[in-house]
This record gives structure tokens, sequence and C-alpha cells, in this order.
């Protein structure tokens, strides 16, 4: 960005700075579709929406800058016209998610075991820092890599570490073949299978397991993928029926994620396990839906946080409420030393606590 700041940016300077003057915390207001997600939220609303557009777009170099209030749907609807996407499919949760949330919830949808996450795709940055100053890491290019930590560090910060105010993102052109097959196997064997297939050089890009069914999706070439669907075998489920299931699974509105909310509203938590993908199944009592080649596991259960946060360990991940009551925090404790570090990087960008403070819950200090 230029020296001179155009008026939506300049407004939220002043703003910032008035708070850092005030000692007042910040809520960065985006579209609000993550607003469920971590810990609690306070602080006077920051709109970042006023923030938006395109700033830059060259399908030629598979890079896009985009400013943090703009729809995701809007991006994603202007790199489609070019016939390319963001390949890690950021959730939309609900309509108005927007690119400053994706980037600060750095969540990403089924494709992520095959092809990375936000921070994966993030070559710069711009943001407002705690100081009211705005700050630019990284680039446009991969192999500028001056500040390219900083950037790749936002991904996740859940706006701790400022107001993601631009990004340079990575695009990829849309994969020309593509097919969802369908198998009927119990989870011991599902987990089996996508292990075994993920070491063998066939194109997978997503799976999801629930209830005795492992769905397969192949994305590629299209010979390849072609020659992986006869060579797997399963049931071929049609494209349109397809492509509605894995958005409904990015989105969380399939079928798994309606009996989970009709548990939650009954006292079940809904969980997000993140395990090591070659973990056995997680014996938790509860419904569970697996993705990520068995490295992200949904649960919901009613068993005490305890037992789920020592069984995801067991399993060498983390455990995460997601849905429900989050009374002793939403995210797993952190240990000693990662805990120290990170709350010295945030003492960096944010001095004074003012940007969605409570929303790490202990992390955030």
């Amino acid at each position: 960005m230029s020296a001179v700041l155009d008026a939506p940016l300049q407004r939220l300077v002043d703003a910032v700075r008035d708070a850092a003057d005030r000692r007042k915390p910040l809520r960065i207001v985006g579209g609000g579709t993550k607003d469920f997600y971590g810990d609690e939220l306070r602080g006077e609303p920051l709109d970042v929406k006023p923030l938006a557009g395109i700033s830059a777009y060259e399908p030629t170099e598979l890079v896009v800058t985009v400013r943090a209030g703009t729809p995701l749907a809007e991006l994603e609807a202007a790199l489609a016209e070019k016939g390319q996407c963001l390949p890690f499919e950021p959730p939309h949760y609900a309509e108005g998610s927007t690119v400053g949330g994706m980037v600060a919830a750095g969540l990403a949808g089924p494709a992520r075991a095959a092809v990375g996450g936000v921070r994966d795709y993030l070559l710069g940055a711009t943001i407002v820092n705690g100081r009211g100053e705005v700050l630019s890491f990284g680039g446009q290019v991969m192999k500028n890599v001056a500040g390219y930590d900083v950037s790749r560090a936002l991904a996740g910060s859940m706006g701790q570490l400022g107001v993601v105010c631009e990004v340079s993102l990575k695009v990829l052109p849309v994969a020309p073949g593509c097919a969802t097959l369908r198998f009927d196997l119990d989870q011991a064997n599902a987990l089996r299978h996508v292990n075994e297939w993920a070491g063998q050089a066939l194109p997978l890009s997503a799976s999801a397991w629930w209830d005795g069914a492992l769905i397969l999706r192949l994305q590629g070439a299209q010979a390849a993928v072609a020659s992986a669907t006869q060579r797997l075998g399963g049931e071929r489920i049609l494209n349109d029926l397809a492509n509605g299931f894995w958005t409904g699974v990015r989105d969380q509105h399939d079928e798994y994620f309606d009996h989970a909310a009709a548990a939650v509203a009954t006292g079940s938590r809904l969980w997000r396990l993140s395990v090591a993908a070659t973990a056995p199944r997680v014996e938790l009592h509860g419904e569970q839906l697996i993705e990520w080649g068995g490295a992200l596991r949904w649960l919901v259960s009613d068993e005490p946080p305890a037992r789920v946060r020592e069984a995801a360990v067991d399993a060498l991940g983390h455990a995460a409420v997601w849905r429900g009551d989050k009374t002793g925090g939403a995210f797993h404790p952190l240990p000693p030393a990662q805990l120290k570090l990170q709350r010295a990087l945030k003492m960096a960008f944010d001095p004074h606590g003012l940007f969605n403070p409570g929303r790490l819950g202990q992390q955030d200090g």
C-alpha cells in the first residue's frame, strides 16, 4: 500500500490509535460467520468490511491481492472466471464470510490434507498493529521471504496480532478431472484404506467417513482420475451430488452436523480433534466424522472435556470445543514454553492487548 492511506484504511488506523490512547479493547468485526469459534467475544466493534475489493489479480502469475473486508464468495467468483481457485477450500459456514476472517481463523476445508492450509498460500500481508501502525510483510512471490514468517503467523491468529487489512494469496488452476467414490466400510477399515492409499500415487484430494460410509474424492489430470477410479472401485457418485456433499462438509451443513447441532442443543459438545492421520480409532462415546485421511476427527459427545483432551493427546494431537459449553476454554492448553512464546509475539504486535481479548482463552493471557 502507498504511504498515503485511503479513507477506509485511515478511519481504521484512527480508530485503533484512539482505542490505544484510551486503552479500550477492540473486537474485530467482519462477516461474523466464525464468531462461534474460540472463546469469548468482547471489546468495542471495529468493522473491517469497508476495507474491501480486489487490489490486484494476475491470473498468469497465480497471485491475487485482496482487502480483508472482501466477501469470500466475491473473491472465489473472480477466480472461477479465470478457471482458478483457493485450493485449500476455506469454509464459509454462512453468507458474508470475508477474506480477513478466512486468514484470522486459519481454517481449511476437505482438501487440507492434500494441498495444505491457509498459511501455505499466504505470500504477504498488510496489518494495523496495536499502536495504529500500518505494517507490510512478505510480497507477491513465494521466493520473497522478507517477513514471510510473519505473514504465515497471521493464519489462525484470531486477530490477536493485529487487524488484517490486505493479503496476497497464491491461487491454483481448478483441477480438470474430478470423481467421488463411496465405499461401505467400518471405521477401522476406512482408516486403514485411506492411510494405505495416501502412500500410493493416487490423486486423492479429500475423504470423509461417517456411519459406515467412506467418501473419497479424486482430483487432478483427467487421465489420472480415470485410472485411479478404475483401480479403486467403489460406487461412483454423480458430480452434482458430490459437489453438494463436499460443500456441505466444508460449511458444516451436512447431515452429520445437523445431528451434532441437535445433540449440542441438549447439552453435548461438538469437538474438533486434530490427531495423527495414522492414529487408530479414538475410543470415545459419541458419533464421529473423520476427514483429512484420518487427521481431523469430529466428535459429538457428552464425555467430560478432560477425557476427550486426554484421548486426543494419546492420538498425538489436541482437541478443541467447537460448539457447546466452553467452560474451561475452547482450545487445548498449550505447553508452557509455547505459551510463553505466543504471549511474547502478542506483546510485540499488540502491547496494550487491544485486539480480540479473551478469544484464545488462556493462550492470549
